[in-house]
């Protein structure tokens, strides 16, 4: 097997992993189809409001887990049947690749989620300073506005900006794939964007009820 193959197999194997779209997947077993629910987005927020807490907190830990093993043992299996792959090329586009399936899911006719956790778990793999400042944006930011959208958006502008201070010395693959991955999670955020500016997006409230239960 040479590299290039090596290369191609594990992001083929990051698409489809990034792909599976556990919140669909565990809203169903729910008796619910998420995806026409809220917002009809497939990710752990919609899930935690429509369908309740417990599901939410376990897709968002799939989710997170899916982009965290793209990008951190697929690498590893690469460079132990190809010897001369370069190990951090290889996780950085294994980790687009987690992150494009779950936003581009071909599961679901290629309209998923907009990869926060996802890309939370590929930062843990590929950068783990950067989870520490996002979580850290995210969360003063959420617990200020209650607006999930915003904490994430926020969070990614922070990660972006800081990982070039945080990982420039070691050259620009990092900061440049962290700033574009931060730019793909801003763009999938463009409708909440709009709402956010019109005054109409939806504030987390932790004491609402699913709107449907099994």
């Amino acid at each position: 097997m040479n590299a290039t193959f090596a290369v191609v197999l594990c992001t083929l194997a990051a698409y489809l992993l990034g792909a599976i779209p556990f919140g669909f997947l565990i809203s169903k077993a729910r008796g619910i189809d998420i995806r026409q629910k809220g917002s009809g987005n497939i990710g752990a927020t919609n899930v935690f409001r429509c369908v309740g807490k417990p599901w939410g907190i376990l897709t968002f830990v799939c989710d997170f887990l899916k982009g965290f093993a793209a990008a951190f043992f697929f690498p590893m299996i690469a460079r132990h049947f190809v010897s001369s792959v370069n190990p951090e090329a290889v996780s950085v586009a294994c980790a687009f690749m987690a992150v494009a399936g779950h936003n581009w899911p071909v599961y679901l006719g290629f309209k998923g989620g907009k990869g926060v956790a996802t890309s939370a778990g590929v930062l843990l793999g590929i950068a783990p300073l950067g989870v520490a400042v996002g979580l850290g944006v995210w969360a003063v930011i959420f617990l200020l506005s209650r607006y999930v959208s915003l904490a994430s958006i926020l969070a990614a502008l922070a990660i972006a900006g800081a990982s070039w201070p945080l990982y420039f010395k070691h050259g620009y693959l990092i900061p440049i794939a962290l700033t574009l991955l931060g730019a793909v999670s801003i763009w999938r955020h463009k409708a909440n964007i709009q709402r956010l500016l019109n005054g109409t997006e939806n504030r987390f409230d932790f004491k609402k009820k699913p709107e449907a239960q099994g």
